[in-house]
């Protein structure tokens, strides 16, 4: 049996559990080319879909990534794919969002209706491709943690309406997770989940075959202007181009300092479980969605694609510590919601980095020449992956949706680094706790 200083697995590995069956890949160029039409900085989701619209559109690319392809965020979240509910969200119990507050009817609708292609654009990728990815459009619930979120995401339903979202009252929640804890929640059909790093290791290999250049273990040292161009340098020499995209998320650095004051790089942790007793997911998650709570500190979690591992993921901290050090708190949520499982102990855990905003939006556009997108907040397998294929089109003078607009807002003393999280981590620890506490006083 699991104690609280026994919850570890004697095979416990601090890397994630995706990279089991797809690792890291290193793929260095012998030789950078000397000139091209288009560098990306970042060899995740949204540059390797950049990557593919460019060269469909005629031009020459290559693409760079600092570490091994599959090292950062796409093969680090859970998998969860959203069909764009989440766009511009704050809590997901409150009633309205950040983004609904700040911005005119028009132009959220205009934003909603192209995040809402997403998840379209996800599938048909992974089918032109013929990725093997687990992909299966799953749907996901939304478990109400008090009675009051239980209501405010009654109003919710009814804005995704278009995304098959309908409520679950508590007392048929057992049809969607094996847990007494929630209070009800909300169910939205349009939502998926796939192995991700199965998912990039596809686009590597489309990439690879449509002729984009790709080096891992390159980094990028500095991009200047030259001419009607740009130099792009790095330790194994200098690359002419014509236009540079930095899709770099939570690892933006120094080296783009505009867009670095942009993005507020937090962490978010993972956890998986050792192999569960037979039949035991069928209780757990019997409709085998994803999962997420309403805490401003969330949970997440999910089946693994084998159907055999429980996948836990949370905001147990903003702040990036080691992953064995916050695996306790994950594994106590999954105690909370799922008691039965008391003795399973804890095979793998990780952290990885997630691009807030200060808007809570994600973001394309062009500074200073060079072209950007970045902003996942969160949710980035779909939006990403569809917002790169967006600034492609940008990068290739076409039209790129309603994403090329709103302005990307920095407080004027923030520097990209972000002091202020354990601060904010306390506060919505905070709140959490008192949505708790009114909660079982009104219960009564």
């Amino acid at each position: 049996m699991a104690t609280a200083d026994g919850i570890f697995h004697p095979d416990f590995k601090e890397t994630p559990y995706w990279w089991e069956h797809a690792p890291p890949v290193s793929e260095v160029l012998a030789e950078l080319p000397a000139r091209i039409d288009a560098v990306i900085v970042g060899g995740g989701y949204t540059g390797l879909n950049a990557a593919l619209t460019l060269k469909e559109g005629g031009a020459t690319v290559l693409v760079l990534d600092a570490e091994a392809f599959g090292w950062g965020a796409s093969s680090r979240n859970a998998g969860h794919v959203s069909s764009g509910v989440n766009l511009g969200k704050g809590s997901s119990s409150a009633v309205t969002s950040p983004m609904e507050r700040a911005l005119g009817a028009e132009t959220v609708a205009a934003l909603r209706a192209e995040a809402g292609l997403s998840l379209d654009r996800l599938e048909q990728v992974i089918a032109h491709h013929d990725i093997d990815c687990d992909y299966r459009r799953s749907g996901r619930f939304v478990g109400a943690v008090t009675g009051q979120h239980f209501a405010q995401l009654k109003h919710k339903a009814k804005a995704f309406s278009h995304s098959g979202a309908r409520m679950v009252a508590r007392g048929d929640q057992h049809g969607e997770i094996g847990s007494d804890y929630f209070h009800g929640g909300m169910v939205v059909e349009a939502a998926g989940q796939l192995h991700p790093a199965r998912y990039l290791h596809g686009l590597l290999r489309a990439a690879r075959g449509a002729g984009v250049l790709l080096s891992s273990d390159t980094k990028v040292q500095a991009i200047r202007r030259e001419g009607g161009g740009f130099v792009v340098v790095t330790p194994r020499g200098e690359i002419a181009c014509g236009e540079v995209l930095a899709a770099t998320n939570g690892y933006t650095s120094p080296l783009t300092p505009w867009l670095q004051r942009r993005i507020i790089p937090a962490a978010s942790y993972i956890i998986v479980t050792e192999p569960l007793a037979a039949g035991m997911m069928d209780e757990l998650i019997p409709q085998r969605r994803t999962i997420a709570d309403t805490r401003r500190l969330l949970s997440y979690f999910r089946p693994t694609p084998d159907g055999t591992r429980l996948l836990f993921g949370g905001r147990a901290t903003l702040n990036v510590r080691e992953p064995r050090q916050v695996a306790p708190d994950l594994y106590a949520r999954v105690m909370r919601y799922f008691p039965q499982l008391k003795g399973t102990r804890i095979t793998h855990a990780w952290n990885g980095r997630i691009a807030f905003t200060f808007d809570l939006l994600p973001h394309l556009g062009q500074h200073d020449g060079i072209h950007y997108c970045m902003g996942c907040n969160g949710s980035g397998v779909a939006m990403q992956s569809f917002l790169g294929h967006r600034v492609g089109q940008k990068m290739l003078g076409r039209d790129c949706g309603a994403f090329d607009g709103p302005g990307f807002p920095a407080p004027l003393l923030y520097d990209g680094r972000p002091w202020f999280l354990p601060l904010m981590t306390a506060w919505y620890q905070t709140r959490d706790s008192l949505d708790l506490l009114v909660d079982r006083f009104t219960s009564r």
